[in-house]
């Protein structure tokens, strides 16, 4: 069964297009990997599916577990199941991180009828998920996102998306600026969260966080349309090769 389904989605900011006719479907259960060239439409693609209203979609369909997505509001997305790890993290100072955490854990789990943590359910479940991230437990109390490293701010995202568990989580150049021990922890604390329920689709440039997360299907996005989708060893053509090769034949 397919969890996402996106058919002929046109997406423009402004009166300029972005996206010119994505067809991709991704089963429940699997990983799948976005990858190509500075603005071919990656970061696009997955902030529509979110549902920022930077860009506007011109045509085609998108269905999420069997629901028309683009009917629902971005609030409403997140209630379904959707998580957006952003490739820059923004910060908000003036609200712990403590604070924010437990407020849209329980946001969400209220929707799905499940209780809501208590301070002391919440402060144990965070700081066995801040251990297992490798974050220093401090970083509870400072400000979301203020004064993080880079790498502090990408395994914040990590950590967010372990406390909501969602359906589909969307990542969006989740490896960027990650040293290799950073790397390591963002990916296993992503691969621990798969299962035959749960779909990723994570946008990369680079095969390294590929290696750690064997993803099941690799599209190749170049100038607003999928060119090439394959298996897990495309990723190793394109760090090779590159992309140059895919946009000659484009243009041929």
């Amino acid at each position: 069964m397919n969890l996402l389904e996106i058919e002929n989605l046109h997406v423009s900011i402004g009166d300029r297009p972005i996206l010119r006719g994505i067809d991709l479907e991704v089963p429940a259960g699997e990983l799948h990997a976005i990858m190509g060239p500075n603005g071919s439409g990656k970061s696009t693609l997955v902030q529509t599916l979110a549902g920022s209203d930077t860009y506007a979609v011109r045509q085609g369909r998108i269905r999420f577990a069997g629901e028309d997505l683009l009917a629902l509001k971005t609030e409403e997305r997140a209630h379904r199941g959707l998580f957006l790890a952003f490739q820059y993290p923004v910060e908000i100072p003036g609200l712990s991180n403590a604070y924010f955490l437990r407020t849209v854990v329980n946001a969400i789990r209220k929707t799905r009828g499940q209780p809501e943590w208590d301070a002391l359910d919440f402060l144990a479940k965070s700081r066995s998920e801040f251990e297992r991230m490798g974050m220093k437990p401090e970083l509870l109390e400072r400000a979301v996102n203020q004064g993080f490293s880079g790498g502090e701010k990408k395994r914040n995202e990590i950590l967010q998306l372990r406390l909501l568990e969602p359906r589909l989580a969307l990542l969006d150049e989740t490896d960027s600026g990650l040293d290799i021990d950073a790397l390591r922890t963002v990916a296993r604390g992503i691969e621990s969260m798969q299962d035959s329920q749960r779909s990723f689709l994570v946008v990369t440039h680079y095969q390294r966080l590929l290696d750690h997360l064997k993803p099941d299907r690799i599209h190749v996005l170049v100038g607003g349309r999928i060119v090439r989708s394959g298996e897990a060893d495309l990723a190793q053509v394109l760090e090779r090769r590159g992309y140059d090769w895919l946009l000659g034949e484009q243009r041929a």
